[in-house]
């Protein structure tokens, strides 16, 4: 798996060990819900003549300790805050599917 066979990676912030950006409770049905979906709608794996295209990887932090679950989809570099179900499935939809990322989610950086 990897290289031409994935067109984008969803990298999710689950099941934090501190808990810090959301409870751990929170980021396992984030998880289990990305997961779901993903194979669902056919696009978990590498990419194939029905679907496929889409990875997914859960991890315990990825550094960004507020505003939980967080997501970052690659190669777009796109950073994601509040990623409950209603939310992940909107980035599906719109950034995993339709290519345009979710801006009322969009993490940005601090402005000043």
């Amino acid at each position: 798996m990897g290289g031409d066979t994935i067109q984008r990676h969803i990298f999710i912030c689950a099941e934090p060990q501190k808990g810090e950006c959301c409870s751990p409770e929170k980021g396992a049905a984030a998880w289990k819900y990305l997961k779901k979906r993903l194979k669902q709608l056919g696009l978990d794996g590498p990419k194939r003549e029905n679907g496929g295209g889409i990875a997914r990887s859960k991890a315990d932090c990825l550094r960004i300790c507020f505003a939980g679950p967080v997501a970052v989809v690659w190669p777009d570099g796109v950073w994601y805050h509040s990623c409950t179900e209603d939310v992940l499935e909107k980035i599906i939809q719109q950034h995993l599917i339709g290519g345009q990322p979710v801006e009322e989610f969009r993490l940005r950086p601090r402005q000043g």
